[in-house]
């Protein structure tokens, strides 16, 4: 064999062998796609608002997308294909579709038998009720992006479409209800385009921002906040971003009310509304309902749970030392406040999940949830329901098997009831997505009139 053979038998094999390497990664990342797919149960229930689609026909599998997610899982590549493999991990971020290079994924909402629980909303997140608008966490979206965007978009269609006609005397822009995410800025849009507006919000200003435990890592993307530009973090604690809105706040002189909850909305003939509180009444020509949907927690129903050791909620997991504790949920909040609680002094910490395992949680916390686990820290009961709560134990169902367990604290975060009976007492539809056909069109004829 020549040195000329020799040289060009090892320039093609410097070609080939990155190609097989990178046909071998494919390979396992592919395998690590089917494997979540199956964890998750592809078929099974898929994202329940904002998600990737991807156009197979324009998709080069390049994987960008699944680099791109913060969540883990959601996506993986499938016979070339980028596909959804843990819908119900996903939560909006539209990192993806940024992340492709060839435009091949575009954020669409979830088809009706998955949203069926949402306000059916408009493109322009207009609910079945003229002139009354939906934004954030309400419509399907936690991810404080989505949210920020909403509520400044929902102001500028209203700022366009009464741009030019007169307002009633006693009768304002918009009625903002909610002081979270959206809410605020709506609120600061509204300042910001010189709308009259009024904030209500039943609690305390930050949403459910602000019932985050305490130094809970807040996970945005870069955003535009009306009347301070953009903002670019992209991990900042509970205190740090309520700090940043209460500062926002002062410059623009925000005035929201509150401890003021919303009662009831009417239409008023002359197109306005009529928003009731316990302390006053308020006309509006459109109202942004910038609510949650925690809502009312809910109850298990189970014996004992009327105790004082049970709660739903966790702000201070420094509170409780020395303590048996048992945490009942699926969900992040579960897992965050379980992790929380197990980094005390002396406690001895029970995650109780009724499925076999915890497909729902973002990627960061499966992670620590495992390692603490490993460490001993903390141990998981799957498949096990909570029966009863004791003065000084619970009763744990584990595989179809009661077992009484020491226990002085229980967290409970079996997720809150919507507020689906105010929506439907002031008449927003629950349903479909979009406003297609005849009713889109009455719909702009009643907005028109």
């Amino acid at each position: 064999m020549t040195i000329e053979t020799l040289v060009y038998l090892g320039f093609g094999l410097f070609l080939v062998f990155p190609v097989i390497a990178h046909l071998g990664r494919t390979r396992a990342r592919e395998r690590a796609a089917r494997r979540a797919a199956d964890r998750a149960g592809l078929a099974a229930a898929g994202p329940r608002a904002q998600h990737p689609h991807v156009d197979v026909s324009h998709c080069i599998g390049c994987g960008a997308c699944v680099d791109a997610c913060p969540e883990g899982d959601v996506l993986g590549v499938i016979a070339g294909k980028a596909a959804i493999v843990n819908g119900p991990r996903c939560i909006g971020h539209g990192l993806c579709a940024e992340a492709c290079p060839v435009g091949a994924i575009t954020i669409v909402m979830a088809p009706p038998g998955i949203s069926a629980d949402l306000p059916r909303l408009s493109s322009e997140y207009e609910s079945s009720v003229p002139n009354v608008f939906v934004a954030g966490e309400l419509g399907g979206l936690a991810l404080i992006k989505n949210a920020v965007n909403q509520g400044r978009d929902c102001v500028d269609t209203i700022a366009r479409r009464f741009a030019g006609r007169p307002r009633p005397a006693g009768v304002l822009d918009v009625c903002i209800v909610g002081a979270g995410p959206a809410g605020l800025s709506a609120s600061l849009r509204a300042v910001e385009r010189r709308l009259t507006y009024v904030t209500l919000e039943q609690e305390a200003l930050g949403g459910t921002v602000a019932k985050y435990p305490r130094r809970k890592l807040v996970l945005t993307s870069p955003v535009d906040w009306p009347l301070h530009g953009r903002f670019n973090k992209l991990e900042i604690s509970k205190e740090r971003l309520m700090d940043f809105w209460a500062s926002t706040i002062r410059k623009a002189r925000l005035q929201v009310h509150e401890r003021e909850r919303v009662e009831d909305i009417r239409g008023e003939a002359d197109g306005s509304f009529a928003v009731t509180t316990p302390t006053g009444r308020y006309r509006a020509r459109s109202v942004i309902l910038a609510l949650g949907r925690r809502g009312t927690p809910r109850k298990l129903g189970v014996t004992g749970e009327d105790l004082p050791k049970v709660m739903y909620g966790l702000i201070e997991a420094e509170a409780y030392t020395d303590a048996a504790i048992l945490v009942v949920g699926g969900g992040d909040s579960a897992v965050e406040a379980a992790l929380g609680l197990s980094h005390q002094r002396g406690n001895r910490v029970t995650l109780s999940y009724r499925g076999e395992e915890l497909s729902r949680i973002k990627e960061r916390n499966a992670e620590r949830l495992r390692d603490a686990v490993r460490a001993g820290r903390l141990q998981v009961l799957y498949r096990s329901n909570l029966r009863e709560v004791r003065d000084r134990s619970v009763v744990v169902e584990v595989a179809e098997q009661p077992s009484e367990l020491a226990n002085d604290w229980v967290w409970i975060f079996a997720g809150g009831e919507a507020p689906n009976a105010f929506l439907e007492k002031i008449g927003v539809a629950v349903g479909d997505r979009d406003l297609t056909g005849e009713a889109e069109a009455e719909a702009r004829l009643r907005r028109a009139g």
